[in-house]
């Protein structure tokens, strides 16, 4: 199938993920990079109480946070 076969398919809305790779599919600048911080006590207490009542984990809570504070830059 042509690069344009494909993108007339997909524009006229058939499905066409039975022509796509997924295992190799990536996002890019979405790639999971490590980082490590080392918090006071106190401030890890904090975030366990704030991740609970969220009912999310420490690092969901931790995640979403700097992302938010991020967007605004």
């Amino acid at each position: 199938m042509t690069a344009e076969e494909f993108d007339r398919r997909f524009d006229d809305g058939e499905d066409v993920s039975e022509y796509l790779d997924w295992s190799s599919a990536r996002r890019p600048g979405q790639e999971p990079k490590r980082v490590n911080v080392d918090f006071p006590a106190w401030v890890v207490t904090g975030l366990d109480k704030e991740a609970s009542r969220l009912g999310v984990t420490r690092q969901a809570l931790i995640k979403i946070w700097i992302a938010e504070r991020l967007e605004k830059v």
